[in-house]
């Protein structure tokens, strides 16, 4: 197996990033050719050193003009093609745009993501001048149930030789191959180091049992309550879609903000009546549809205020300017604007 990396300059604009999403599939038949022509002539052995430097060089190449951000790892032996972002939002948009335009028939299997590969956590890990034996690593695990989150304290005893970039690089590559990268994003809290052994630490190989146990209650998901107020002073209610992953919509990198006024409230400001059940009928349309996630709602001072999130090239934001302009309680509004890591959420999101 070889794995190769590189960090490139970022790709500008979405036809853009087309174009070089269409490019790499151009080329990649010869590319995948070379690759496994290199290893039957190496007798089929371990794919590490059977990749023609020119392949390596080209798919650089290619995957840079994707995303800067993506590196590519790949496996001859068992024919797959991953692109990483590293857990960057943005980065895993482009390379599940990248992996839907696959070709059908390939008989490569590729990914958007690092995939759990528990085999690999009994292994060694080189990184710059140091070569780990994995099999020494042990987790710290502190389950926050509230935050459907997975605290961790990595340790491995040659921690205590290398600097803490290289510590953290072996603990979340060991979080990748026990969860894969994507599960890793949704259930992984804070990854601290530790020089010492922690209390209770168990090996990596037993942390997918643990995310198992923290996500099995969420996995309807529910919407989280609650009441403020407004600028202008005015009660306000608040509702978040709970839990939320950002890996679930990898296409939703448009923040949209639905603005809908009602007609009838009662003297705080808040609908009744007609307009309540106009909103709710509103809220089920916006829901179901395709391209969308639905994450928030906001009410108050005569206005409910949708928050989605969207994939620009779904047709959906004509959709919801369609229907915005259809409501009948008033003139809404409709803003987007690109938000790959949905930051429009952070102040809500635990």
């Amino acid at each position: 197996m070889v794995g190769d990396m590189g960090i490139f300059k970022r790709s500008r604009g979405g036809a853009s990033a087309a174009a070089a999403i269409g490019a790499f599939w151009e080329q990649w038949p010869g590319l995948r050719d070379s690759v496994e022509g290199s290893v039957q002539g190496s007798g089929g052995e371990g794919a590490g050193g059977t990749v023609p430097d020119e392949v390596r060089e080209r798919l650089d190449e290619l995957v840079r003009a994707v995303h800067p951000e993506l590196t590519w790892e790949l496996d001859a032996e068992r024919r797959v093609l991953t692109l990483t972002g590293g857990g960057l939002a943005e980065a895993r948009g482009a390379a599940e745009r990248w992996r839907k335009k696959r070709p059908k028939r390939d008989p490569w299997t590729f990914h958007a993501a690092r995939q759990p590969d528990p085999g690999r956590l009994e292994g060694r890990l080189a990184l710059g001048d140091h070569d780990f034996d994995l099999s020494y690593v042990k987790f710290g695990m502190r389950v926050d149930q509230a935050r459907a989150r997975v605290d961790i304290s990595a340790y491995h005893p040659d921690f205590l030789f290398v600097d803490d970039e290289t510590r953290l690089k072996v603990a979340f590559r060991v979080l990748d191959w026990a969860l894969g990268e994507d599960d890793v994003a949704r259930w992984i809290g804070e990854v601290t180091i530790a020089v010492e052994p922690p209390i209770d630490s168990l090996p990596p190989s037993l942390l997918a049992s643990v995310v198992e146990q923290i996500a099995e209650p969420f996995k309807e998901g529910a919407w989280l309550t609650g009441e403020g107020r407004t600028p202008r002073g005015h009660p306000a209610q608040l509702a978040v879609r709970f839990p939320l992953h950002r890996q679930d919509h990898p296409l939703c990198e448009v923040h949209v903000a639905v603005s809908l006024p009602y007609a009838h409230s009662n003297p705080d400001l808040l609908p009744v009546g007609s307009s309540a059940s106009a909103l709710r009928e509103a809220e089920k349309r916006l829901d179901s549809l395709p391209g969308t996630v639905l994450a928030l709602r906001e009410t108050g001072d005569g206005r409910r205020v949708f928050h989605l999130y969207a994939d620009p090239d779904s047709g959906a934001l004509a959709e919801l300017d369609q229907f915005a302009a259809s409501w009948p309680e008033g003139r809404a509004k409709v803003e987007s604007q690109p938000d790959p890591s949905w930051q429009a959420l952070a102040p809500y999101r635990h």
